[in-house]
């Protein structure tokens, strides 16, 4: 058990040295500015090169980040190189640029700025053991690296960015359900807004979940506005989350669910968990989740079981394999997953992504497929 927990610190980002949200002055040719919106119910540092401790603050506060993306030329598309030391070097770092606090009056002529014509938002909740700087650089480089077009905010909860802190994450995402409760539905009365899709990490899913799942009991359906909900490798209960989509009602978003059988990380949660099964692990082609997936209208897996991760755990492939980051970016602006379509009877079919062949049965196409995508029929 010792050594299954210690492999599970590898599930987090890796971090640079704290004091990274201190802002670099300058820039460099080539270099991208990725501007954020952070929300946060973390509490706030005094130390301005950290900004926002892993502990529980009383509220929600408002941030506004602009980060420094390397060039392209430097960095491979899916990594995230930080400072080796403060403050780091936007020619070979992620480096903040500015960071400024704002008042929820402010957000407006963020999202006006940001969104462009395209009027939609994205709400990024990360997973467990991240420290706030993770989750900043983590989605500035999901932000570049997908292409989307949306306004990115990125929604932090309190984690300690420690692997012994795995049950205090865990409250802390249950501390913050109401908090992104309220982000969404201010997000969904905004005129200024058109759609809302919610991207979703591990411990986060659930977070994210939930808090769709409470505006649906509370105003009795899903706010329309929010269409999409996507899910990298969701570290939720198969048993639960069965009962937060049945709560949402028939009217609930889209839900998009990136899986890989091989998440060493979500293998640890499922030892943790008593066993049961997670919502990021699970093998789409055998019962009882074959016939599960067929009956649930609206919801595509996409399964990764196939690719190489950038991590040990395989547990971020979502982020930081390229060919997945640009897939996720398609899938985060609502665009066709064209590819090759081979329809496997009882309801569902396989997309395969890349130009790879379906051939045979469901298992086999999944096998053979880098990236497929099963879905039901309609």
């Amino acid at each position: 058990m010792v050594c299954a927990v210690s492999g599970l610190a590898l599930a987090g980002c890796a971090s640079g040295p704290r004091g990274a949200m201190l802002p670099v002055a300058g820039t460099v040719p080539g270099a991208t500015a990725v501007d954020l919106m952070v929300a946060t119910t973390r509490e706030a540092s005094p130390d301005p090169g950290i900004l926002f401790s892993g502990e529980r603050g009383p509220g929600l506060a408002l941030t506004n980040i602009v980060v420094s993306v390397p060039p392209d030329t430097v960095r491979e598309r899916g990594s995230v190189p930080v400072p080796r030391s403060s403050p780091g070097n936007p020619a070979t770092d992620f480096v903040v640029h500015s960071a400024r606090a704002v008042s929820e009056g402010e957000t407006r002529g963020w999202f006006m700025r940001r969104a462009g014509r395209s009027r939609s938002l994205l709400v990024f909740v990360h997973g467990y053991n991240n420290f706030y700087e993770d989750a900043v650089f983590r989605f500035a480089q999901i932000v570049h690296d997908s292409g989307i077009h949306a306004a990115p905010m990125l929604f932090t909860w309190p984690s300690r960015g420690s692997v012994l802190a795995y049950p205090y994450d865990k409250e802390s995402a249950t501390f913050s359900r109401d908090a992104l409760e309220q982000v969404l539905s201010h997000a969904a009365a905004s005129p200024a807004v058109s759609d809302i899709t919610i991207l979703a990490h591990s411990m986060g899913g659930w977070l994210a979940t939930e808090a769709v799942r409470q505006l649906a009991i509370r105003n009795g359906r899903v706010p329309p506005k929010i269409r999409n909900v996507v899910l990298a490798s969701p570290d939720i209960d198969v048993d639960v989350f069965r009962q937060q989509l049945l709560a949402m009602g028939p009217a609930r978003p889209k839900f998009t669910i990136f899986v890989s059988r091989n998440d060493r990380a979500l293998e640890i949660s499922t030892l943790l968990s008593g066993g049961v099964d997670r919502v990021g692990a699970v093998d789409y082609t055998r019962e009882p989740y074959r016939t599960q997936i067929q009956q649930t209208a609206g919801v595509s897996v996409v399964d990764l079981s196939d690719l190489s991760g950038g991590d040990a755990l395989n547990h971020a492939k979502f982020a930081d394999s390229p060919e997945v980051v640009q897939l996720l970016g398609r899938v985060v602006d609502g665009q066709r997953l064209d590819g090759e379509k081979s329809g496997l009877g009882d309801g569902l079919q396989v997309v395969a992504v890349g130009g790879i062949r379906i051939v045979g049965g469901l298992a086999e196409a999944v096998v053979r497929a880098p990236v497929a995508i099963l879905t039901p029929q309609r």
